[in-house]
């Protein structure tokens, strides 16, 4: 391969990472308001109704959009293999059961800013699920950094008063959710190198409704949903937006990018799921706020100027 080409490729390349970090920023954008959401919701509907429910309902939008796709594109059509229905089983098990129940559960008596304490281990959580899942392998200064994003994060919480006391069943909840979403986002991520990040959402959110949908049923009956328009619309973001659409940019964003490289602009979620939570249930948030943002961007800057050894990224959308 003479100069010229290789140079061709290089920025094919580039421009395709780019395109997964472009993609992974406004999935994290997207999952921002998912804890403030859930807050509003559980307050007033029942916690396994919010967790169940909405997987239900993105299930009944994902199945109108695999219906679209296969009359616009047959090749689009095709199910997975046995192999990818496995793949998918823990995708399920991690981003359409395991996060919205344990969230919903701690979110019940915790508040959003709390919860953003914990959540923000989920980055390194990711990276940690890449190495075994996705077979990615982040050179050292990678994890440097990250480890230097999630002390800025922690010590910016810290300082605000969001962590108090030692851990509490609502805290086990939230790590439970943590680990269960970086699983679920590894393998997510690995397999939309595959199906495409829509695809490989949907067929998850199929895949799950012999559990989700008994859950509904029988919390519904238990506890009949009564809630205001603002509940509703908590819940309907929660089901549109943080279990349907934010995949479709965020696994193709960790498909195109490396799960451990994008996975890490989540360090920038906990800020952000503050000042949602400032401009939605009224949470203050101090001037630290801003150097926490900068010295994360910083972390995530130096993140992206590592690169490590991945499997080679294979496009699958349009």
């Amino acid at each position: 391969m003479n100069e010229k080409s290789s140079a061709t490729v290089r920025g094919a390349v580039t421009a395709y990472r780019t395109t997964g970090l472009a993609l992974g920023a406004l999935g994290v954008l997207a999952f921002s308001m998912s804890l403030p959401a859930t807050r509003v919701a559980v307050q007033q509907l029942d916690p396994w109704f919010v967790a169940f429910g909405r997987a239900v309902g993105a299930a009944l939008l994902a199945a109108a959009y695999l219906r679209l796709t296969a009359a616009s594109r047959p090749t689009a059509a095709s199910r997975p293999t046995r192999g990818q229905w496995r793949r998918l089983t823990v995708v399920a098990l991690g981003v359409v059961v395991g996060f919205p129940l344990f969230t919903s559960l701690a979110l019940s008596t915790r508040t959003s800013a709390h919860g953003a304490v914990v959540i923000a281990v989920l980055p390194a959580m990711t990276a940690v699920f890449a190495v075994l899942r996705a077979g990615e392998r982040p050179p050292p200064l990678f994890w440097a950094a990250s480890v230097g994003g999630l002390l800025s994060v922690l010590a910016f919480l810290g300082a605000s008063g969001a962590v108090r006391g030692a851990l509490s069943p609502p805290d086990l909840f939230l790590l439970a959710a943590v680990v269960l979403c970086g699983l679920g986002y590894a393998e997510g991520g690995a397999l939309a190198r595959e199906l495409g990040g829509a695809r490989t959402i949907c067929w998850a959110l199929l895949l799950s409704l012999p559990v989700t949908v008994p859950v509904t049923v029988v919390a519904a009956v238990a506890a009949a949903p009564r809630a205001d328009a603002v509940a509703w619309s908590a819940f309907g973001y929660l089901t549109a937006v943080s279990m349907f659409l934010g995949f479709f940019a965020w696994y193709a964003g960790l498909a195109r990018g490396g799960v451990a490289q994008v996975g890490q602009i989540q360090l920038g979620q906990p800020v952000l799921t503050l000042v949602w939570s400032a401009l939605l249930l009224g949470e203050a948030v101090t001037p630290a706020s801003i150097a926490a943002a900068l010295a994360v961007l910083a972390c995530v800057v130096l993140i992206q100027r590592t690169r490590g050894r991945a499997p080679a990224p294979v496009a699958r959308e349009a």
